[in-house]
């Protein structure tokens, strides 16, 4: 039954992302397309903590991190290559070693789980208060200057592979962001459901048994962390490409909403996240037109609502009554 469920909601993801490729940019304007395209990056930033937090138990304030490095890497290479395909390599491959040199220290460090969040949230402000310093001329890499505060907004977009000249349009971004959210999500099932994820999720529910078991939870733990890195960096690499780098990726805010998205769609989830992260972003931009109402505010007062109201989170509350009604 678990098999089936778990084919039916990977079969179901794909066919919904499917669909959201094909429709909506038939009947949204530009405008509309690249926040689709935003709300879909920020769902896989999402994502990867839901994998982190939900699955390995790692409560990590440094997503954000990632998620910057992501798209200052992509800038970067974009800058520095003309074909800014081969970017992406490199996009993914500075969070990645990122999250595994951080992963390294705290786990073989055997740091506890209370300092992890307090070194993550640390590591991001570090970077944050340094990319801001960056205003010079003499801060760049290569033909990419950092800009400081400013950030890099003449970031190029993704080509077609192999052709330089035909830079990919908002519709075309936003559907391979749809892809990326659609593979990350079947990706993160396929982990959880391999021998590597239970023993991720085994270790979550009781480090010692598994340890005395003979697994080492140090290792297990790196690579679930390392796995959320890539994601992240993932995301940065798409939201360069329908905004631009700055330094607010690393900022206290975004390390803030990542975890209130997860919270509210559900921790131990991944769908939650996704519709958690999607749903806030609406809510947040609503109320941003509004007059006088600060929207951090509504975002509070939602977290605190939904704590209070619903702690398990939207999916699985949802997922209770659900089978309430099926109870018979």
């Amino acid at each position: 039954m678990d098999r089936r469920r778990a084919a039916f909601q990977s079969g179901f993801a794909v066919f919904a992302a499917a669909v959201a490729a094909w429709w909506l940019p038939q009947v949204l304007e530009l405008f509309s397309i690249i926040n689709a395209t935003v709300y879909t990056a920020m769902a896989v930033l999402a994502l990867s903590l839901g994998l982190v937090w939900g699955f390995g138990g790692i409560l990590c304030f440094g997503q954000a991190a990632f998620f910057g490095l992501g798209g200052y890497a992509y800038a970067v290479g974009a800058l520095n290559v003309s074909d800014t395909t081969w970017a992406i390599p490199v996009a993914l491959l500075v969070p990645t070693l990122a999250a595994a040199a951080l992963g390294y220290v705290m786990f073989y460090g055997r740091i506890s789980d209370v300092y992890m969040g307090v070194i993550t949230l640390t590591v991001t402000l570090i970077l944050f208060n340094f990319i801001n310093s960056t205003a010079g001329e003499e801060w760049r890499i290569g033909a990419a200057p950092l800009g400081g505060f400013n950030g890099i907004p003449a970031t190029p977009p993704l080509n077609l592979p192999g052709d330089p000249g035909t830079p990919l349009t908002p519709e075309q971004i936003f559907v391979l962001a749809i892809a990326c959210l659609a593979g990350c999500y079947v990706l993160c099932k396929l982990i959880l459901r391999s021998h590597f994820g239970r023993v991720v999720v085994a270790i979550r529910e009781n480090k010692l048994r598994a340890s005395l078991l003979g697994y080492d939870v140090r290792l297990y733990k790196l690579g679930i962390f390392t796995i959320g890195g890539a994601m992240a960096g993932l995301a940065g690499m798409l939201f360069a490409n329908c905004v631009f780098v700055s330094p607010t990726m690393f900022s206290l805010a975004y390390s803030g909403q990542i975890i209130i998205w997860v919270m509210v769609g559900g921790v131990g989830t991944l769908f939650g996240p996704v519709v958690g992260a999607m749903l806030l972003q609406a809510l947040t931009a609503w109320a941003g037109t509004l007059p006088d109402i600060n929207p951090n505010l509504i975002l509070g007062l939602v977290l605190l609502v939904a704590v209070l109201a619903i702690p398990r989170g939207l999916q699985p509350t949802l997922a209770g009554l659900l089978r309430r009604r099926e109870t018979p």
